[in-house]
């Protein structure tokens, strides 16, 4: 099994974060990256998924989000030309800018309709190939140097069938994730071949239904918003979609997982790695400190934070 495209879902308008990504593209907020050049979200992820052999990459958008998007990504590539005429770092990154855009492709997801019907909506561009899906408020960040994106689909190559990425994850964090159970590889301690799916569960539901032998107490396997699927889920997704089979009013891909299942091999690879929530309350800012923490700015940011430390103990305490 090969696998060279892509699918990011960025269709979602970020509510949770209001009113940040009601006057910004979530997936075009501006981050440091580990090499120190600020970019676009998008552009980041993207780059973990050429970084990792993908050569196609299609973006599930809004209606209407195209021209914003290809709009943003060439007036940010000739405002660094113009502006920082001459300047390196700004003709590098003007020109990342300019390959990315020739490189994307897009589908429209005419109603938010759910994940699952987002990633859905990208099955003409998929046609009858594996994807490698990422999500486009979530920063990767692995912990090698191989990217995790890299991890996932090696996996998937060796062992051709779908690979889920997944992290350990406390009880506490478990009603934001998909949440899975499944049964550890001999071979791979760090491969589970999977059970059962379910979204964002309450902590009872993943008692009764969702314990892994081997997790430290009260960490459950949770999705890292990555996966490798196989044609087989598109077939799956059509029939949700045209039953219009709907929970919390959504299509969801973790109904689509579940069947997957059933029906053909299912892995699950904890990643080398870390996943940031950009959706999430301080996730934008967690995303940024770990950036820096992991590139050439390690060293700064490392002195920023133990500055901040001291300066806030010796502030006035606060009742």
């Amino acid at each position: 099994m090969r696998i060279t495209k892509a699918v990011i879902t960025a269709a979602g308008r970020g509510a949770r974060q209001y009113p940040a990504f009601d006057t910004v593209q979530k997936a075009m907020l501006p981050m440091v990256d580990r090499d120190g050049l600020t970019k676009p979200v998008l552009q980041i992820i993207v780059e973990e998924a050429l970084e990792s052999g993908i050569e196609e990459i299609c973006i599930v958008v809004a209606p209407g989000d195209e021209d914003i998007y290809r709009r943003l990504l060439r007036s940010y590539a000739a405002n660094l030309r113009s502006g920082y005429r001459g300047e390196p770092w700004a003709e590098e990154q003007a020109r990342r800018l300019s390959d990315m855009e020739s490189r994307l492709v897009f589908s429209v997801q005419p109603e938010p309709l759910g994940y699952g019907h987002a990633v859905w909506c990208a099955r003409e561009f998929a046609g009858n190939a594996p994807i490698l899906l990422l999500l486009s408020d979530h920063v990767y960040i692995s912990g090698q140097s191989q990217r995790c994106a890299k991890q996932l689909i090696d996996l998937a190559t060796s062992e051709t069938c779908a690979v889920s990425a997944v992290q350990a994850t406390r009880e506490h964090l478990i009603h934001q994730y998909g949440t899975l159970t499944g049964r550890r590889q001999h071979d791979r301690p760090d491969v589970y071949a999977i059970d059962e799916i379910i979204e964002k569960p309450n902590p009872t539901q993943a008692e009764l239904r969702l314990q892994v032998p081997g997790l430290r107490s009260g960490h459950y396997l949770c999705f890292f918003g990555m996966h490798v699927l196989t044609p087989a889920v598109f077939d799956i997704l059509e029939d949700l979609v045209k039953r219009d089979a709907r929970e919390g009013g959504s299509i969801q891909l973790t109904t689509a997982l579940n069947t997957l299942a059933t029906r053909e091999r299912y892995l699950a690879l904890e990643a080398k790695g870390t996943r940031h929530n950009l959706g999430v309350k301080y996730g934008v800012i967690e995303a940024q400190i770990s950036l820096a923490l992991e590139g050439n700015d390690r060293d700064r940011m490392l002195a920023m934070l133990l500055e901040s430390v001291v300066r806030f103990d010796r502030g006035p305490r606060r009742d």
